[in-house]
C-alpha cells in the first residue's frame, strides 16, 4: 500500500519488457486500462508482489479490485520532457487476495498532462494522449517470478467519469455502462525521463465535517467547514436514478454567497448522477482538487447534515516539525494559517495557489517561504525534488534561465506568447523568482545539512547566477529587464501588483549578492575552489556597484521605503556607520507608516529581521501585532485561516479585492513566521542541520509568553518562556548529541549540552 524502500532493480531492467499503452476516450470519458491472469503457483505461495508505474496524466491502480496504494494523484507532477517518477509500491497482499487469478487495472487521468492548465487562454499541455507504463512482478516462495507488464494484450473499458480536470473539477454519470473492451493502443513515454520516485507522495491526510449548514439568501445550500483547505468532498448517497448532484468550492463568501469570482477560469465543480443503487453511492473526485473552506450543494435527495459529507485533507506527505504557541490568540491564528497554507500548497510542487486557474510552482513565492516551509514540516525530500526540477526546466531549450513557475507549463501555452510580455518569450532571468534556485538549497542546507544535497544544487545555483551576469548593465547593476521587484507592495493598484514603492533594480542587485555569496560559500563547501573565486568576486563588485549607486552617505537608500532598508540589512550589504544609519531610518518608515505593513514579496520575510536584529525589537514585535489594513493579523481579525496573497484580498466590508489577481490561500506572506519561530520563541541553527543550536529568546512587548519545539535532523528542540515581573522565566530542551549557544535577553550567554536548561534573567 506504500512505497518500497527495498534497493529496487534499475528501471531499465523491471520495465524493459513493458510498453506505454494508452486508449482514446469514448465520448470523453476516462479510460480503464486492465489485464488479467492466472496465477503461476497458489496465492498461498506469494512471497511478495510489487508494482512499478508512471504515467503521462495521472493513474490510479487497483489489483483484484483494491487499490495498489494510498497515495492519489500519482505520480505527481515534475518537469516531464526530462523527469517523470516511476513508483513502487507494495501490493503483496492485495495480489494474494485474488485466489488463483490476478487482475490489474489503472484508471487514466488528465492531470497535469494535458488538464489546459496556465491561467488565461493558456490551455497548455504536454500532450494529446495520457498513458500508462506499468510492470507487475510476483516473486512466489521458491524464488520464481510471473510478471505482468503493460502491452498490447490489455484491454479497454470506460468508466462513469466523463470529465475531469483539475481546475473545472470531476464528473460523474454513473448510470453508463463500461462498454464491451476494445483495444489500447502502444505509445510512447520516452524512457530517457524516467527516474525513480524522488518526491514524497501525495495523500489523504484527514477529514473534517462541517460547522456549518444553512441556505443563503438566493436558496443555496452552502456548507462551512471553518478551515480553508485543499482537496475535495466525499459522501455516501441514496437516491433516485437520474438525480444530479452538484458541488461548488470557494474560499471565502461575499454578499452571503460563495465568492467565486477569484476562481476566474476555473470552474471548480464536482457533478454526480446517481444510478438509484439502493446500496448507496459514494462519491470521492480523486482526479481534480479544490481549494475551498465553503462548498454549495444542490441536487442533495432528502435533508444534508453534517454526517453526510466530509471535506479530505490532500498534500504531499510531508511530516509537520514545527509547533508555536504564545499568549497571543492572533499570532497563534497567523502560525495556524501558515501552517494550513503549506499544507495546501505543497501538493506536487509547491504552488502559489490551490483553487484558481494556476495553481503553479511559482519561484519567487517559495523562494520567499522556504525558510519558514523548512521549520514547519520536513521538506527535505520535497524541495530536494523540486530544486532538481528547477535545475532541469533551466537547461531546457530554448530557456537559459530559471524560469517564473517551476515545471514551466507556461511555455507551452497555446498561443505560444508570453503572459508577461508582448510578442516572443524573452530571456531574461528575474530577481527573488529565478534567486529561487540559491535560496531554497541555502534554507535545505541550513535546515538539514546535507552536503550531498547542496552539491547537487550547486549546478542550478550556476545557471542562475550566469543568467544574472548575461542581463547586468555595463555598471555591474542589475537594472534593465522585466523584473516583479516588490510585488504585492500594499500601495500598489490593485491592477498592478509589481508597481511598488522599492527601485526595482535596487531590489534585484541587493537579492544578486546575496545569491552570489551563497554560491561561493556552497562552492568551498564542496571543494569547487574556482567556482567560490568566481562567485566572491561577482558578489563584491555588485556590492561596490550598489553601494556607489544606490546608498548615500546619510544611509538613504534609493528609494527610501521599509523592502530597501530591510534587504540592505538583512543581506549585510552595509558597512557599520551605514548599517546604523539605515536602520534608524528603517525604524522610522516603519512608524510613519503606523505600523501596518508596507511590504511586498521581497520586503515582506525581512523587516522584521532587519529591525531586531539592529536593536529595534519594540518596532517589529508592534509591526506583527498590528490589525489594521495592511498586516499580518489583518486577515486573522476577518477570519483567515490561511495566508491571504494580498494584504487586503478580502476589504473591510466584507468585498472581495476588486483586483483581477486574489488568492485566500497563498503562503509566500506568511514568511514572518520564520522571524516567530527564530527570534520570538528563539529556536535558530548556529550551524547548519544544527548540529550546534542557539536558543535566544527575544521577548517584546504584546506577547507575555511563548512555547514551541522543533523536531531538527539533530533530535527535537524545546523552548518556553514568559516574561515576570523578575525577568524572563522559561527552559530548553537540548537533545542528545548537540550542544547549544544559550543567549538571553539580559546579554548573558552560556553554552550547554544535551537536556533540559533553565532561562532565567533579572529585571
Amino acid at each position: 500500500m506504500t512505497a518500497t524502500t527495498a534497493d529496487p532493480a534499475p528501471l531499465s531492467d523491471t520495465l524493459h519488457d513493458a510498453c506505454a499503452i494508452t486508449a482514446a476516450p469514448v465520448e470523453g470519458r476516462a479510460p480503464v486500462l486492465a489485464t488479467e491472469a492466472r496465477l503461476d503457483q497458489p496465492a498461498a505461495q506469494v512471497a511478495r508482489a510489487e508494482l512499478v508505474a508512471t504515467a503521462h496524466g495521472i493513474y490510479e491502480a487497483r489489483i483484484n479490485g483494491s487499490a495498489a496504494t494510498e497515495s492519489v494523484l500519482n505520480p505527481g507532477w515534475t518537469v516531464y520532457e526530462s523527469r517523470l517518477q516511476v513508483q513502487r509500491f507494495d501490493v503483496t497482499e492485495q495480489v494474494r487476495a485474488g485466489g488463483d487469478r490476478v487482475r490489474l487495472s489503472a484508471l487514466l487521468g488528465r492531470g497535469w498532462w494535458n488538464g489546459d492548465f496556465g491561467f488565461g487562454d493558456a490551455e497548455a499541455n504536454y500532450g494529446d494522449q495520457n498513458a500508462l507504463l506499468a510492470a507487475l512482478e510476483i516473486t512466489f516462495e521458491d524464488g520464481s517470478t510471473q510478471r505482468l507488464v503493460t502491452d498490447e494484450s490489455w484491454t479497454a473499458t470506460s468508466s462513469p467519469i466523463t470529465h475531469a480536470t483539475i481546475y473545472q473539477g470531476q464528473h460523474e454519470d454513473r448510470r453508463l455502462e463500461p462498454g464491451a473492451p476494445r483495444p489500447v493502443q502502444v505509445t510512447e513515454i520516452d524512457r530517457g525521463t524516467l527516474i525513480e520516485q524522488t518526491s514524497p507522495l501525495i495523500r489523504r491526510y484527514e477529514a473534517l465535517r462541517p460547522e456549518k449548514i444553512w441556505t443563503s439568501p438566493s436558496g443555496k445550500t452552502l456548507l462551512d467547514f471553518g478551515q480553508n483547505l485543499v482537496g475535495w468532498l466525499r459522501f455516501t448517497v441514496t437516491g433516485p436514478e437520474g438525480t444530479i448532484i452538484t458541488l461548488r468550492h470557494a474560499e471565502v463568501l461575499e454578499h452571503e454567497e460563495l465568492g467565486t469570482r477569484p476562481l476566474r477560469a476555473a470552474a471548480a465543480t464536482d457533478r454526480l448522477v446517481l444510478a438509484g443503487d439502493p446500496g448507496g453511492e459514494t462519491f470521492e473526485p480523486t482526479l481534480t482538487f479544490h481549494g475551498f473552506r465553503y462548498a454549495e450543494i444542490t441536487g442533495w435527495p432528502g435533508e444534508l447534515t453534517a454526517e453526510d459529507v466530509e471535506a479530505v485533507v490532500v498534500h504531499s506527505d510531508i511530516r509537520r516539525t514545527g509547533w508555536f504557541e504564545s499568549s497571543h490568540p492572533g499570532v497563534n491564528q497567523l502560525i495556524s494559517n501558515s501552517i494550513w497554507s503549506q499544507r495546501g500548497n505543497f501538493l506536487a510542487v509547491p504552488t502559489d495557489c490551490p483553487q484558481r486557474d494556476e495553481r503553479l510552482g511559482w519561484t519567487g513565492d517559495i523562494a520567499a517561504y522556504a525558510a519558514t516551509a523548512a521549520y514547519q514540516f520536513d521538506v527535505d525530500d520535497f524541495l530536494h525534488n523540486w530544486l532538481l526540477d528547477v535545475r532541469a526546466e533551466t537547461e531546457l531549450p530554448p530557456l537559459s534561465f530559471v524560469p517564473f513557475v517551476v515545471p514551466d507549463i507556461l511555455k507551452l501555452r497555446k498561443n505560444g506568447s508570453d503572459p508577461f510580455s508582448e510578442g516572443e518569450p524573452q530571456e531574461v532571468p528575474t530577481a527573488i523568482w529565478g534567486d529561487a534556485a540559491v535560496w531554497v538549497a541555502e534554507a535545505l542546507w541550513n535546515a538539514y545539512g546535507d552536503l550531498d544535497r547542496l552539491r547537487a544544487h550547486y549546478p542550478g545555483m550556476v545557471l542562475h547566477l550566469e543568467s544574472v551576469e548575461r542581463a547586468l548593465s555595463p555598471s555591474g547593476l542589475w537594472d534593465q529587464g522585466f523584473q516583479f521587484g516588490d510585488c504585492l507592495d500594499p500601495d500598489a493598484p490593485p491592477e498592478a501588483a509589481a508597481d511598488a514603492k522599492a527601485d526595482k533594480a535596487v531590489v534585484a542587485t541587493a537579492c544578486l549578492i546575496r545569491s552570489a555569496r551563497f554560491a561561493a560559500e556552497t562552492a568551498r563547501l564542496i571543494g569547487e575552489t574556482e567556482g567560490a573565486e568566481r562567485w566572491q568576486a561577482l558578489a563584491d563588485r555588485t556590492l561596490a556597484a550598489f553601494t556607489a549607486e544606490y546608498v548615500g552617505e546619510d544611509g538613504i537608500i534609493r528609494s527610501d521605503c521599509a523592502t530597501v532598508y530591510s534587504l540592505a540589512i538583512a543581506f549585510d550589504l552595509l558597512e557599520p556607520a551605514l548599517r546604523e544609519k539605515a536602520a534608524q531610518r528603517l525604524a522610522e518608515v516603519v512608524r510613519e507608516a503606523g505600523y501596518k505593513v508596507s511590504t511586498g514579496f521581497a520586503g515582506t520575510p525581512f523587516v522584521t529581521w532587519a529591525l531586531s536584529e539592529t536593536g529595534h525589537v519594540e518596532d517589529a514585535y508592534r509591526l506583527l501585532l498590528e490589525e489594521g489594513c495592511p498586516s499580518w493579523l489583518y486577515p486573522v481579525s476577518m477570519g483567515a485561516t490561511t495566508i491571504w496573497e494580498r494584504w487586503d484580498s478580502m476589504l473591510p466590508d466584507g468585498s472581495i479585492n476588486p483586483g483581477e489577481m486574489t488568492s485566500f490561500n497563498h503562503y509566500a506572506l506568511g514568511a514572518v513566521a520564520d522571524w516567530v519561530y527564530q527570534v520570538v520563541l528563539g529556536i535558530r541553527a548556529a550551524e547548519p542541520g544544527y548540529r550546534r543550536i542557539r536558543i535566544q529568546p527575544t521577548p517584546g512587548p504584546g506577547i507575555d509568553w511563548a512555547k514551541g519545539a522543533y523536531d531538527s535532523v539533530a533530535g527535537r528542540i524545546e523552548v518556553s518562556w514568559e516574561q515576570t515581573a523578575d525577568g524572563l522565566r522559561g527552559k530548553a530542551v537540548i537533545p542528545e548529541g548537540t550542544e547549544a549557544e544559550i543567549v538571553l535577553p539580559d546579554g548573558t550567554e552560556r553554552t550547554v549540552g544535551p537536556g533540559t536548561h533553565a532561562l532565567e534573567t533579572g529585571d
